[in-house]
């Protein structure tokens, strides 16, 4: 027989092969097996057992060392994840599933709140199969994630169905039953000392995790705790760099602005400087804003650009007088021109329905600057006015005093008095009113931006009109325009065109008397001049123009008499001398009847139908009798 130590020396080579193989426990038994079969001596059995129990420890210590570096290799492999900065949802996932393969268990899954909704849900599953299971969503303090949030301790389970140390509800319980999980494992996922979610791990058989399992699955649990918190300071940090970008941009946009609004504000106070009118700075600002942009005064008159309708403008304007501010009227933007709460006119801008807020600011802005602008033409036209008013009253006062002096000094004001001009006198229609001092400012904007002078005079407002051609015309305009300066009724008298200032004060004195006629006429309110009111023209005017007078009634059919060698004239006398009959007209004029008609008809054609009614026909009569007096 063999030496014991040469006879164990195979099975113990043997041993060795295994361990370095990694073969698996059961195969280590088969050595002492063999060597019993093959009859081996007690000795070398009791050195082949011994040989193989420690061959057993060093396999064990050899296995928990790979597992370690197992584990240690995925939580390497986590940590990478993290540091590499990848997409939380691949993060997550790749922890529930390097979980699920380190505890070796069918299932794993992760849960995080819902803080809009008041509960948790299933954020990431591995190895589920029950689609109930994956939308499962759990009321806070229910089931075993529960427990492990409000401790914020692990939990483990060996069996779902029968431990009592958490509360069941019937959808937690269908969804692990409709799973079929048995043993459950969770662990807090802690951020600060507070729980942002859970991992679980599970089987689908009943088993216990080990304290080793435990520790694992709670480092995993910490990556994913850093991994949320490192998506939620990305998150917040990307929010906070978009803040930023469009605090930048509203910043660039702003100095932008800003910087635009200074050019403008300097361009327009150049021009007003320089003693620009309103249709400059109508254009600059134009151009400043890329529209069209239009100035109306306070009546809707156009100073610059192209004019609107009043009335459709009236609500706009309106608005933009109680907000202070430019409003939009359909395609347009409009904003009132206003000193204090005196509307000096509208600014109206066309083409630029989009106006943002910097362009509205210095479209308002521009309004102001045409408010300051009309303030100071104003200021200066009422200077003016008020001199010149001193020269007018004088002329109206003692226009034969000294008339070259007179001349000379108007001449010196700006006021030509050698060429003609048209004298208006205006009062209110209801002269109880104490209303001349308003008259009087309404006069001053009716003349401005022109050189006529206006000057309160006596009871009225007389008013000095420059190269007006059309007294009756001028007089009835005037009438209205001063009404709505004013706000109530305005009558109004011209006198005819003269040049000097002793004709100008006649002139003063035949306007006089005419407003003094529409008053006794029931005509208040308006405006007409001596010519217009026929005969009462010819005893109100101090020319007594008796020709004019005749030539404006019976001019067509003394043209048509000389032209055509008839006799209207003579038959439209003997009309009216016959009282108008037609049987005592035909004898005076010795033709028939028939003739008479049909001269009477040519008379109609040409002086209008109403030829026979009362007021004309006197005013016929009387240019008839002067011009049979004239001719005799």
């Amino acid at each position: 027989m063999n030496h014991p130590q040469e006879s164990a020396a195979p099975a113990l080579r043997r041993l060795l092969d295994l361990l370095a193989s990694g073969a698996a426990t059961e195969d280590f038994a088969d050595v002492l097996a063999d060597a019993r079969r093959r009859g081996a001596p007690a000795a070398v059995l009791a050195e082949i057992d011994d040989a193989t129990w420690q061959a057993l420890r060093v396999h064990r210590t050899l296995r928990q060392h790979r597992r370690r570096e197992t584990e240690l290799t995925a939580l390497f492999d986590t940590a990478g994840d993290l540091a590499a900065s990848r997409e939380l949802d691949t993060v997550l996932q790749a922890i529930v599933r390097r979980a699920r393969m380190l505890l070796g268990t069918d299932t794993a899954y992760l849960t995080l709140p819902d803080e809009a909704a008041g509960d948790t849900y299933m954020r990431v599953t591995d190895g589920s199969v029950s689609v109930l299971f994956q939308t499962l969503r759990l009321s806070l303090g229910d089931g075993l994630g529960g427990l492990v949030a409000q401790t914020a301790r692990p939990y483990a389970t060996p069996d779902y169905r029968t431990d009592e140390r958490f509360h069941h509800t019937g959808t937690i319980d269908a969804g692990v039953l409709d799973e079929g999980l048995v043993a459950i494992i969770g662990v807090p996922l802690l951020l600060g000392g507070q729980v942002i979610g859970v991992l679980f791990a599970a089987d689908r058989s009943p088993r216990a995790f080990s304290p080793d399992e435990v520790a694992l699955l709670c480092t995993l649990a910490a990556h994913a705790a850093i991994a949320l918190d490192t998506a939620k300071s990305l998150a917040d940090t990307r929010a906070a760099l978009a803040e930023l970008n469009a605090a930048n941009e509203l910043v660039r946009a702003h100095s932008a602005a800003v910087q635009r609004a200074e050019q403008a504000h300097d361009r327009l106070t150049d021009l007003v400087l320089r003693g620009a009118e309103v249709p400059d700075v109508a254009a600059a600002v134009a151009a400043l804003l890329d529209g069209e942009i239009a100035v109306l005064d306070a009546e809707g008159e156009p100073l610059a650009g192209r004019s609107a309708p009043a009335a459709e403008l009236a609500g706009a304007v309106a608005a933009s007088r109680a907000e202070g501010r430019s409003v939009r009227h359909g395609e347009l933007w409009v904003c009132a021109v206003l000193a204090g709460h005196d509307a000096l006119g509208t600014m109206v801008l066309r083409g630029r329905p989009g106006l943002d807020d910097a362009d509205r600011r210095l479209f308002e802005r521009a309004s102001v600057v045409t408010a300051l602008l009309l303030l100071l033409r104003r200021s200066v036209a009422e200077t003016e006015n008020r001199v010149r008013g001193e020269l007018l009253t004088d002329l109206l006062t003692a226009p034969g005093r000294d008339p070259a002096g007179l001349t000379a000094r108007g001449r010196r004001l700006g006021v030509d008095l050698a060429r003609p001009h048209l004298v208006l006198v205006a009062e209110p229609a209801d002269p109880a009113g104490d209303d001349r001092g308003r008259l009087a400012g309404a006069a001053r904007r009716y003349l401005f931006g022109s050189r006529g002078v206006s000057a309160e005079h006596a009871e009225a407002v007389v008013l000095l009109v420059p190269d007006a051609d059309d007294p009756e015309e001028t007089a009835r305009q005037a009438a209205e325009r001063l009404a709505r300066l004013a706000g109530f009724p305005v009558t109004v008298g011209a006198g005819r065109p003269s040049a000097g200032p002793s004709a100008l004060a006649a002139s003063y004195a035949e306007g006089l008397r005419c407003v003094r006629a529409l008053r006794v006429l029931g005509r208040a309110g308006e405006g007409a001049s001596a010519r217009a009111l026929g005969f009462l023209g010819v005893l109100l005017g101090d020319g007594h123009d008796v020709d004019g007078f005749v030539g404006a009634a019976l001019g067509p059919l003394l043209v048509y008499d000389a032209r055509r060698g008839t006799e209207l004239v003579r038959t439209l006398r003997a009309y009216f001398d016959c009282g108008g009959s037609l049987t005592r007209a035909k004898d005076e004029l010795h033709v028939h009847v028939n003739t008479v008609v049909q001269r009477l008809d040519r008379v109609e054609a040409l002086l209008g139908p109403d030829w026979n009614h009362p007021e004309r026909s006197l005013e016929l009569q009387l240019a008839l009798r002067l011009q049979l007096l004239a001719d005799g």
